[in-house]
């Protein structure tokens, strides 16, 4: 059987290349697509589904998620995972959770953890395993599945991240960036109402999430008072608010955070701006409806985002 000799290593994030995993993949690659996020936030499956969720620990750091396509037509599941697993093993880690279909929750565990969306990863919904691992503050998780014809893998691996801190909390002239980029999406209040009265729509584009998660940060949101405003402007009206992410991990998983967010920012317009709540709502669709492509990071970062939406105006 052939086989590719492929680094799971986040370069960018790591400062001594002795920390890297490197895994012999049980196959040729035909394909590889992957997801980094720095810092990053990852849910990494502690055990089976329960019945009501997929039990879970949360690891933050520098996230490198991969998947990959095999020239393998003749491997089974667990052959494509073994190897993996033996390897994951003598490079230190400690095996926490493994399953297979059946065993991890079949459907219910599948759309419950983070997968990377077709056509990167395939996963059978009749024949797939799992395993979690740790080292220390570190993280890794194995997928594989197959179709009629080639392997699935898919690795993730959360790792040390140096404090970027700093970076995020830097003061941006948000007027500047937007004009730097182009943008043409409003993001004054002005321009705020004026889309909501011409089109019934707007994108809050100033919001700030942590990473992964979805408590709004503090601070002031021009967006936000444009709302409150056009409330106030037009006492019949009413709102809703939509949560949107991109296509990195189950749709089950972001929906969630996307009404998570949604709500965060409604509550943020009854405390932060006396907006009156009964005039509002709050919902999320995940990446069901995205505004440009999810194979960037720059199409991905303009799917993360909060819409509000004209619902009635008398």
């Amino acid at each position: 059987m052939l086989k590719a000799y492929i680094p799971l290593i986040l370069a960018a994030a790591l400062a001594d290349p002795s920390a890297a995993l490197t895994l012999d993949l049980p196959g040729k690659v035909l394909a590889e697509e992957t997801r980094s996020e720095l810092p990053g936030s990852y849910a990494l499956p502690t055990a089976a589904f329960d019945g009501t969720s997929v039990p879970a620990r949360q690891v933050e750091g520098a996230l490198d998620q991969r998947a990959f396509r095999l020239d393998a037509p003749d491997a089974t599941t667990l052959a494509l995972i073994d190897p993996l697993r033996d390897q994951v093993i003598a490079a230190g880690y400690e095996i926490v959770f493994e399953c297979e279909t059946r065993s991890c929750g079949g459907f219910d565990f599948r759309f419950g953890t983070e997968v990377m969306p077709e056509p990167d990863m395939h996963v059978d919904l009749g024949d797939f395993r799992f395993l979690s691992a740790l080292r220390g503050d570190e993280a890794v998780s194995i997928l594989v599945s197959r179709s009629a014809g080639a392997a699935y893998v898919q690795l993730t691996r959360v790792s040390s991240a140096p404090d970027v801190a700093a970076s995020v909390e830097t003061p941006v002239n948000l007027d500047e960036a937007e004009a730097q980029r182009g943008a043409t999406v409003p993001a004054q209040p002005s321009a705020i109402g004026s889309a909501l009265d011409e089109t019934g729509s707007a994108v809050l584009e100033d919001l700030v999430f942590a990473s992964g998660a979805a408590t709004l940060t503090e601070g002031d949101y021009p967006s936000l008072a444009a709302v409150a405003a056009w409330l106030e402007a037009n006492p019949e009206g009413t709102v809703a608010l939509v949560g949107h992410t991109d296509a990195s991990g189950s749709l089950a998983a972001n929906k969630a955070l996307s009404e998570r967010r949604a709500e965060a920012v409604a509550e943020a317009l009854v405390q932060r701006y006396s907006a009156d709540p009964a005039r509002i709502t709050s919902d999320g669709v995940g990446f069901l409806s995205p505004r440009a492509t999810n194979q960037t990071e720059e199409g991905r970062q303009k799917n993360r985002r909060v819409e509000v939406v004209v619902t009635s105006t008398r």
